[in-house]
């Protein structure tokens, strides 16, 4: 008897990193802006798009995220959680390989309730 296939949606995989890095303290996925067209695309409402992109090419996977970062933390420490963070969950919730985990820290913020 032949083993059954799994596939896995992209929107998976995004929802894997999302959910990921929303629970990463001092960081937030930074959004983008709309590109000419993309306002008539149909988005979930009341969602901003935000600078996060998988791309996947057969078992490999390949994770790009702009992220803010709240003054005061170690910008290369918080981008390694991250990049750990999101390759550990993707390649043990869905047995893919994480080929990369670009991190592109596009802003430092003041932290929320607090100041710099």
């Amino acid at each position: 008897m032949a083993t059954p296939e799994v596939e896995i949606s992209k929107n998976v995989l995004m929802d894997i990193a999302a959910t990921t890095l929303d629970g990463i303290e001092g960081t937030e996925v930074a959004t983008t802006p709309l590109k000419v067209g993309e306002v008539l695309r149909t988005q979930t409402p009341g969602r901003k798009p935000r600078a996060l992109k998988v791309t996947r090419e057969g078992q490999d996977v390949t994770v790009d995220v702009g992220l803010n970062i709240e003054f005061g933390r170690s910008l290369t420490g918080t981008a390694e959680k991250v990049q750990q963070a999101v390759r550990e969950n993707i390649e043990l919730m869905t047995g893919l390989r994480v080929r990369a985990v670009n991190v592109t820290v596009q802003n430092v913020c003041v932290p929320k309730g607090g100041q710099a």
